[in-house]
């Protein structure tokens, strides 16, 4: 497990998944004008990058923070035995997601928070797990975190007609309502203090209610957003967008305030 401690806050990465995403980089970022790709060939391949096919690889993974004595996890991934027949790549996967965790120490009955920093397809699959033939909470003692922008956009009745389209389809009944239904969700809306080092603000663009956690403890700082990046060449091109953001202006406005009024930062 790779392990770092700021302030008094200890991060520990959790693996899912790491490979292809079977996505062009034209595809995957429209925006991202194709020189960049190929004059960085060099440093993307192999890891960001599949030379030989142009597919972009990508990671899944939950960030596992103590804090306050409390254990907190970052996201929870695509999850297992998932339907998700417009996004292959992530359907029926089989990984050993919590035997990672386990041997990051934690088994779930000991995880007290889920953050979900938004509700795409692969952050809140872990969320549950199959159980018989039903979705049942994976973390049976944690309150779930979730931006109530997004329930409320995802939640099929609503009609909300999302750019991802079908891309996201099940996931609200099989990774987040199972969850609300066992009163295991605390619906936030504009920012919620976790504890005294841990904060969530709304920073909507990718979807509706995407989130970042900001980490302040001692002389140390640190931000989680979901899908701020999801390849290093976007550094390179910080206002290219994915393919997949609802609101792919809302990004690129100035930090501070979205055109709600509420507090944003830059992402993707």
């Amino acid at each position: 497990m790779e392990t770092i401690t700021l302030g008094a806050v200890s991060i520990t990465r959790v693996r899912e998944y790491f490979g292809s995403v079977d996505m062009t980089p034209a595809t995957f970022f429209p925006d991202l004008p194709k020189g960049v790709w190929d004059d960085g060939a060099s440093w993307l391949a192999p890891h960001f990058l599949d030379a030989d096919s142009h597919v972009v690889h990508s990671a899944i993974q939950t960030w596992l923070l103590r804090s306050e004595g409390r254990t907190i996890l970052v996201d929870t991934g695509v999850g297992n035995h998932k339907e998700r027949p417009y996004a292959p790549v992530w359907s029926r996967l089989d990984t050993d997601f919590l035997a990672n965790l386990a041997r990051a120490g934690v088994e779930p009955e000991d995880v007290d928070v889920v953050i979900n920093t938004h509700l795409h397809v692969d952050h809140v699959g872990w969320n549950t797990r199959l159980e018989g033939r039903r979705w049942v909470p994976t973390f049976p003692n944690a309150t779930y975190l979730m931006p109530k922008d997004d329930f409320d956009f995802w939640n099929p009745v609503n009609g909300h007609k999302p750019l991802l389209g079908r891309g996201n389809q099940n996931v609200f009944e099989d990774s987040v309502a199972p969850v609300h239904e066992a009163g295991q969700t605390l619906l936030w809306e504009n920012s919620h203090r976790i504890d005294a080092g841990l904060s969530l603000d709304a920073a909507p663009g990718h979807t509706p209610g995407s989130s970042v956690l900001t980490l302040s403890s001692g002389t140390d700082r640190a931000v989680f957003v979901g899908d701020m990046l999801h390849s290093p060449a976007q550094v390179l091109e910080p206002d290219a967008n994915s393919c997949f953001c609802e609101d792919p202006r809302a990004p690129a406005r100035p930090a501070g305030r979205s055109s709600a009024g509420r507090p944003t930062t830059t992402h993707s």
